[in-house]
């Protein structure tokens, strides 16, 4: 038995174990309830008093020599699992090298930005938790205004009230008053209004405002800019209206549509099936609203502008549910190329 448990301690000197498969060989060979070790205590059982003497020690030691081999080899193996050389079937086709891609809406709000940088506007940002006077009171909004109310804004304290901002306008009002016009600029961010959740709206959504403040500014060149970036948005084939409507900061204000990219014209969920879609509100700043930053609406005009970034998305890739770019479908998401 002596020559027996020499021969396997030096055995188990050699085995190398760089597969699940050789580890668990190992372990059924040597360590198991089955394995050789196990057998020689079985025939250890058999032997005189003498004869265990001589090799109870020896057995015992290659037991343990036997387990703590196992223990190596494991420790060895889990060490370099993930590193691409253990367990590896080289008779597999290889897998194609896969590139991420950017969010839809980040690809439309890079586009969005590329066409008004060449219009020369610059990128503004500011702070979504924002406080009543940069959020409505600077912007001419009445105290008894409805979008004040708990039902379309997401307050986070009141008196002083602070609350994530339902407009990226914010950014304007901080702008003009830390800086002197000529003022050209966007602001694009995430803002959140209290609303139910549907293919059409959303409780927090993307949007982009616009800003220009100058001497004799007027509303031929809000409507020339606009025009120029629908077109370079959805092609030169694309219609364009403008609505009379009623902004608090604006005055004259006006809504822009385009024709339905969805349905054509010829009417859908997307468009109310009047074939024209609204994709921003646009006027001549306010005279208070200059007066509440400092600058004298005597001396200086403005246009501003705003659009929500799921619209403009939704109608550049046909897509007709807003909650499809916040559920992280891979499905969905993996369809667009970063192609801005």
């Amino acid at each position: 038995m002596q020559e027996q448990i020499q021969k396997l301690s030096e055995e188990i000197d050699k085995v190398v174990a760089d597969t699940r498969d050789s580890l668990e060989s190992y372990r059924l060979k040597f360590i198991s309830k089955k394995g050789v070790i196990s057998q020689l205590f079985d025939e250890f059982r058999g032997l005189s008093g003498e004869e265990k003497k001589k090799v109870g020690k020896a057995l015992n030691e290659l037991k343990q020599a036997a387990e703590e081999r196992f223990k190596s080899l494991q420790d060895t193996l889990e060490s370099k699992k993930g590193q691409g050389d253990i367990d590896i079937d080289l008779t597999l086709p290889p897998v194609e090298e896969q590139i991420g891609n950017l969010h839809p809406l980040n690809l439309t709000r890079y586009k969005i930005i590329q066409i008004f940088e060449r219009l020369g506007f610059n990128v503004s940002d500011g702070p979504e938790i924002e406080d009543d006077w940069h959020n409505f009171s600077a912007l001419n909004f009445p105290e008894n205004h409805p979008a004040r109310e708990m039902q379309d804004t997401f307050f986070i304290e009141k008196n002083p009230d602070m609350l994530l901002r339902t407009h990226t306008s914010n950014v304007q009002i901080r702008l003009m008053g830390k800086q002197k016009p000529p003022i050209r600029s966007i602001m694009p961010g995430r803002v959140y209004r209290n609303e139910a959740i549907s293919a059409r709206a959303h409780c927090f959504f993307h949007q982009v405002e616009g800003l220009y403040v100058d001497r004799n500014v007027s509303f031929a060149d809000l409507k020339q800019t606009l025009y120029h970036f629908a077109k370079e948005m959805y092609g030169k084939d694309i219609q364009i209206r403008f609505r009379p409507s009623f902004f608090p900061f604006t005055e004259p204000s006006a809504e822009i549509d385009i024709s339905c990219l969805i349905c054509y014209g010829d009417g859908c969920t997307v468009c109310k099936h009047s074939g024209w879609v609204e994709i921003a509100g646009s006027g001549m700043v306010h005279p208070n609203v200059l007066k509440n930053c400092g600058i004298d609406p005597e001396e200086y005009t403005g246009f501003a502008f705003g659009m929500g970034i799921e619209r403009v998305t939704q109608l550049r890739y046909r897509v007709n549910d807003l909650r499809l770019y916040s559920e992280n479908d891979i499905r969905f998401l993996k369809q667009f190329k970063s192609v801005i």
